[in-house]
């Protein structure tokens, strides 16, 4: 599985920024879906996930703030994200689970700053 992520850049404080992540080369259904992110010296920690059934897993920081979506003829997930704090600044991986393991997108940067 090949996964290209797109989207995010400079954002400002109470503003918005869009990823989306398009999986690509595998034949086999997915069972989860979703993001996470990376600060500088910290770990990666999930954003959020949609399992197979289409239920939602969020981190609290980004509850009612981010939305993931996702639209399955194009393999692809999207995270909408609002109300941008400089606490979101991260690089943010997209990554898509299958019976043969986990796939991580590239890595994209956010960056909240006025």
């Amino acid at each position: 599985v090949q996964l290209q992520a797109s989207g995010g850049g400079l954002g400002q404080p109470g503003g918005s920024l869009s990823l989306s992540c398009r999986a690509s080369g595998s034949r086999v259904s997915f069972n989860s879906m979703g993001w996470y992110r990376q600060a500088p010296g910290k770990e990666r920690e999930l954003v959020e996930s949609l399992n197979r059934r289409g239920s939602a897993t969020y981190q609290d920081s980004v509850k009612v703030r981010f939305t993931i979506s996702r639209d399955n003829a194009k393999n692809t997930v999207y995270l909408q994200m609002n109300s941008l704090n400089p606490e979101d600044t991260a690089v943010y991986f997209c990554y898509f689970d299958t019976v043969y393991g986990r796939a991580w997108g590239q890595g994209t940067q956010i960056t909240v700053s006025s």
